[in-house]
């Protein structure tokens, strides 16, 4: 059994995305309480603050600043779909700072694979703004911290329903960080096409696989069996971070894809037969609780045992 690390805190539940909205709290509730039959099986872990030097890692200086601010005054919306509260640069803060600790703890031996079940998520945001529920860039943050501390190449597997926008373009011109993304497309945020590879000497470390609304598991299993492992190969990283939405599944009301909890727990376990190397999980989408739950424990057990 391997020693998989869960990061979690109960201020990602202060977090106010507004009424109604599908990127709730109960999110974090569903998952904690679907693991209960495995919680024993983790090494619970509490993230810390990421300071505002480590935010700009990937975001603008003014940033953090700005966002502290906004939330101090009381929040409102940053984006038509992206809301905070009086808590939110809180809850944010210690979002980028679960990938922040599961770096430091892997590196001392504690733990070898890391899920974070972390609000709000990440791979939307822009340098230098808020977009599609994120705030800070969690996933981009953790990578080039990683970096910072050794882990030389980095590859980023993105299995969210909506493409990555913020995390493709922190390194759409590097060629130390790769990203692959399997999403619904054409679909939001628009970005994710075929064409879209990376510029200069990133060219190459893009790879971005839209997918028709109604895909299903066939199609995925063969991209996660056969594609994945040939670049992961390739590229020979010294560490994998995985964006985890499970808006893919077929029953989640924010996305069109087609793809059983079944399929889920294949796509991890590919993933996680594609390199012997550390893995950091981070939660972005998944918006029906119970598919959500579901996942996030089938995938925590392909974590241990795979």
């Amino acid at each position: 059994m391997k020693k998989v690390g869960y990061f979690y805190d109960d201020i990602y539940l202060e977090h106010d995305s507004g009424i109604g909205h599908p990127e709730s709290p109960e999110r974090l509730i569903y998952i904690n309480k679907y693991l209960e039959p495995i919680k024993d099986k983790l090494i619970h872990l509490k993230p810390r603050r990421a300071s505002a030097k480590e935010i700009t890692l990937i975001h603008d200086t003014y940033y953090p600043q700005e966002i502290m601010d906004f939330c101090a005054a009381g929040g409102g919306y940053l984006d038509p779909d992206t809301h905070v509260g009086e808590y939110s640069y809180e809850a944010a803060v210690m979002a980028v700072g679960a990938g922040l600790e599961a770096i430091d703890n892997i590196i001392n031996g504690k733990i070898e694979r890391v899920f974070c079940a972390v609000r709000p998520p990440g791979h939307h945001a822009e340098k230098d703004k808020a977009m599609g529920f994120c705030i800070f860039n969690n996933i981009a943050i953790t990578a080039r911290y990683a970096q910072q501390k050794g882990f030389n190449k980095v590859f980023i597997i993105d299995f969210d329903a909506h493409h990555g926008n913020g995390t493709q373009k922190a390194f759409y011109d590097d060629d130390t960080v790769f990203y692959f993304s399997t999403h619904e497309y054409p679909f939001y945020p628009g970005t994710g096409s075929k064409k879209e590879k990376g510029v200069g000497k990133g060219y190459g470390y893009t790879y971005n696989v839209p997918l028709p609304a109604g895909t299903g598991d066939e199609v995925y299993i063969e991209i996660y069996s056969q594609t994945l492992p040939e670049l992961v190969n390739s590229f020979n990283p010294d560490i994998i971070l995985v964006s985890a939405g499970f808006d893919l599944h077929q029953d989640d009301p924010l996305a069109y894809l087609e793809v059983s909890t079944e399929g889920i727990g294949t796509i991890v376990e590919n993933i996680l037969k594609s390199a012997d190397v550390p893995y950091v999980f981070m939660l972005e989408g998944g918006y029906n609780l119970n598919a959500l739950g579901e996942s996030a424990r089938l995938t925590i057990e392909k974590m241990l045992y795979i």
